[in-house]
């Protein structure tokens, strides 16, 4: 079995598919190692193990929409996509989903992934509650409540703590959003102005090929009939696309979300990607790193300065903005932040090369990566970034003390090996 990407072929000796939260019990409690699998979008090896790889992907279908709360329960192994007509049925959405609506709830939720706009916090921080098996099978429900002093380290937990099996996910009413995309930005102004750029609507996403294929792009997801929202203006020294584009030079448009400012439903616009059909190029390997949003412009610089040494392994950077969220090992820090999202070719010696260039220029801003990509930052470079690495491993002491559903990789980098 290998992941999406196809870079990494898993390790496990086995792979199990329960299609009952009953046979995850089960299998959990008798396995000797034992890690959960979503749709396999991570491009490092943070969800592979030696002994069972399990998938929640046969699990029964759970969307229970709860109206009055404002939630809805979901089984893990559902995608965002799966979700959204339900949720808009009902009059209700989710503030925000990731670019690709390909993504499975509980993989999404474990590695702090997100999707675009300053006021918009990473998927994590929109769980309400979580069920997941432990290491010895028993079914364990966490939320703010009863876990007022440390819930936030069951959010963003790398499936260290147990195997997931539902989700409560917090909702807004049901709103529509209009995309429009501004191409030949000024990159002058937007190296100056990138924190208000990234501010000015929603949802914003900033395109840079540093490959010479076309000149910077903005894309604009605003929510219809906002106050104070991008209502057309700045264009940033651009001009409106005459019509539809893919994120990635010559991909199929018809890939792509709807654009021209015509106004959809949310889940069919905040994502960049349509659910039906491949995203992304496909081919590819994928980084990404975060710093503070008081350094993005300066970070963006310096990351302009690598462009030479960027540009051959590069087939697009995204930059986006996230708000600050308190989950313990989200990449936030606790403030607003600013994401470089790099998608490479498919060649892992050529971009382990770049990644090490970059992420040494960027060590000055405290530069975290996200956990399911590719990046080489150091156990004791990780321990300095996170201060709150000490209070999750001793939740995950209390939750496996036997390190079951750990890694090599993944209790290296929580400092458990």
């Amino acid at each position: 079995m290998r992941n999406w990407a196809g870079n990494v072929s898993y390790a496990a000796a086995e792979v199990a598919h329960p299609t009952s939260v009953g046979d995850v019990q089960r299998i959990v409690a008798q396995a000797r190692r034992v890690r959960a699998v979503g749709t396999g979008h991570s491009f490092n090896r943070i969800a592979d193990t030696t002994g069972t790889l399990l998938s929640a992907s046969r699990l029964p279908r759970v969307v229970d929409v709860d109206s009055e709360a404002r939630t809805v329960r979901v089984s893990a192994g559902l995608r965002y996509g799966d979700i959204g007509h339900v949720l808009r049925n009902e009059g209700l959405a989710l503030p925000n989903t990731g670019s690709l609506p390909h993504i499975s709830i509980a993989g999404a939720v474990a590695t702090a992934t997100h999707g675009s706009g300053a006021g918009n916090r990473i998927l994590s921080s929109g769980v309400r509650s979580l069920t997941l098996v432990t290491a010895t099978g028993d079914l364990v429900t966490a939320d703010r409540e009863s876990r007022p002093d440390d819930f936030d380290g069951w959010l963003v937990a790398l499936g260290r703590l147990g195997v997931v099996v539902e989700l409560v996910l917090d909702l807004v009413p049901d709103f529509e959003v209009a995309q429009t995309v501004v191409e030949d930005v000024d990159e002058g102004l937007l190296a100056e102005e990138l924190t208000s750029v990234l501010a000015s609507a929603y949802g914003v996403s900033v395109f840079a090929d540093w490959r010479g294929g076309r000149a910077t792009q903005v894309w604009v997801k605003e929510q219809v009939g906002r106050d104070g929202g991008w209502d057309g203006a700045p264009l940033w020294g651009g001009r409106a696309a005459d019509g539809p584009r893919h994120p990635i030079p010559g991909m199929p448009v018809e890939h792509a979300t709807v654009q021209m400012g015509q106004a959809g439903p949310w889940n069919e616009r905040l994502p960049h990607f349509r659910l039906d059909f491949m995203p992304s190029s496909g081919d590819e390997l994928q980084s990404e790193f975060w710093v503070a949003a008081r350094h993005a412009s300066d970070a963006w610089t310096a990351l302009s300065g690598l462009r030479d040494r960027i540009a051959p392994v590069l087939q697009i950077l995204e930059v986006r903005a996230i708000a600050a969220d308190p989950c313990w090992l989200s990449p936030t820090r606790g403030e607003p932040t600013v994401a470089f999202h790099l998608t490479w070719v498919s060649d892992a010696d050529a971009v382990r090369a770049a990644v090490t260039a970059l992420e040494s220029e960027l060590t000055v801003f405290d530069v975290r990566p996200h956990w399911g990509k590719v990046f080489v930052t150091t156990p004791a470079r990780l321990a300095e970034l996170y201060p709150r690495l000490p209070d999750f491993r001793r939740l995950v002491a209390e939750l496996d003390p036997a390190a079951k559903l750990g890694n090599e990789l993944v209790d290296g980098w929580l400092g458990l090996d």
